[in-house]
């Protein structure tokens, strides 16, 4: 193999593509600071200036990011050729497209107005746990403790 043949076949499966050291700090530092303003949604400087709704679509978005950069550059995704399009494309149209056939059914569980339980649905389904605490704290608060009966058994 001559040089120049050796030089390009170098050129072309070098380690410069494949990103550098210093991209790779670079994403580190990148993934601190996006940590850091996840973190300050928690902080009363947050709460006081905007909802708990906007935190939590700002920390979702911050996420994505961190993901995102996680994927293209730890994963290698960023070097890849173009069939990995091929794969993710549809995967996540399948994702979105099963969230929104499944938030109607979280929605329609119980009786919100628009959409109800028949009273069969209603006598077949589960009672919650905390529903069944809060049952449990008023036939001990209506019949006194368990332990005052104890003693008359």
């Amino acid at each position: 193999m001559s040089d120049q043949a050796a030089e390009a076949h170098t050129d072309d499966h070098g380690d410069d593509h494949h990103g550098s050291i210093g991209t790779y700090i670079a994403v580190f530092v990148a993934l601190c600071v996006l940590t850091g303003a996840s973190f300050f949604t928690y902080t009363d400087a947050w709460r006081n200036v905007l909802s708990k709704e906007a935190g939590w679509t700002f920390m979702m978005a911050v996420s994505c990011c961190k993901a995102l950069l996680v994927i293209l550059f730890f994963m290698h995704l960023k070097y890849e050729a173009s069939w990995k399009y091929v794969l993710t494309i549809p995967a996540g149209l399948m994702s979105i497209f099963l969230v929104l056939m499944l938030v109607p059914d979280v929605g329609f569980r119980t009786n919100n107005g628009i959409y109800q339980y028949s009273k069969e649905r209603w006598r077949d389904a589960a009672t919650p746990d905390w529903v069944k605490a809060d049952q449990g704290a008023e036939h001990d608060a209506a019949h006194g403790s368990g332990d005052d009966h104890a003693d008359d058994h």
